[in-house]
């Protein structure tokens, strides 16, 4: 295999890194309410989880 001729800075590979770090979160929409919510979590606006009451919110 070839070899590098020079060392790559610790900046350098930081940065290479880091141009793949930035990504939108993704949602999932409550389908009661139509309010976004990271997926597989309960939502925090109603409280629910897979069409179930799971924790009681104060609207």
């Amino acid at each position: 295999m070839a070899q590098p001729k020079r060392k790559h800075s610790k900046r350098r590979s930081a940065t290479r890194r880091g141009a793949n770090r930035f990504k939108a979160p993704l949602l999932a929409k409550d389908s009661t309410d139509g309010s976004v919510h990271m997926p597989h979590r309960v939502n925090p606006a109603n409280g629910m989880y897979r069409g179930r009451q799971v924790i009681e919110v104060d609207l």
